[in-house]
């Protein structure tokens, strides 16, 4: 069993996170999914865009911390999250010595040249995505590599950016199914 910190995307605590946290609860795991929105969910991406800038993204990762600070100790955390939540659970597990592992769901973080973890660390991302270009994912594998952690990148031809959310247009029932199968062996591999 693995401890879990799950943050949400820029849409908030939607019920897709919560249906997540369940799904990882029934495979035996131990789920915490903090709402750093304070209760705000919203339904387009230009809205959560605005809240997004509106908290700041130092606030934000205050606010992870802050949510992780009591789950952390003996027996490390893992650290997940769906796109901005990715991100930000990104920079959560490269600064934690103690970290379990790292699943990030459509999203990743830019990582500081002299970066070092070695943890596990699964990224499930669309192909082709708006916000994680292949380029872009392809140099973020690199420098995590050379962080010296040991990443997977597994890509979904044609789905949209956050294709687990049932209640978005970008939703993909056979990737999301596919990203769960493979993200719940990685997580009970941990």
């Amino acid at each position: 069993m693995a401890r879990i910190l799950l943050l949400h995307s820029m849409y908030g605590l939607r019920p897709a996170v919560h249906q997540a946290a369940d799904l990882i609860r029934g495979a035996g795991h131990d789920v915490h999914v903090p709402d750093l929105y304070d209760g705000r969910v919203v339904d387009s991406a230009e809205e959560g865009i605005a809240i997004k800038d509106e908290i700041g993204r130092d606030e934000l990762l205050r606010r992870a911390v802050a949510a992780a600070a009591p789950l952390t100790g003996e027996g490390g955390l893992v650290y997940a999250g769906f796109s901005l939540g990715g991100a930000l659970a990104q920079n959560l597990a490269l600064a934690d010595q103690k970290a379990r592992g790292l699943l990030q769901m459509h999203g990743t973080s830019d990582l500081a040249d002299d970066a070092s973890a070695d943890i596990p660390v699964q990224l499930h991302v669309a192909d082709p995505d708006t916000y994680e270009p292949v380029d872009w994912v392809n140099a973020w594998y690199l420098r995590m590599r050379r962080a010296g952690t040991d990443v997977e990148v597994f890509r979904y031809r044609g789905a949209g950016h956050l294709f687990t959310d049932p209640d978005l247009p970008d939703h993909d029932p056979e990737a999301t199914e596919r990203a769960w199968t493979i993200a719940l062996d990685f997580l009970a591999d941990l």
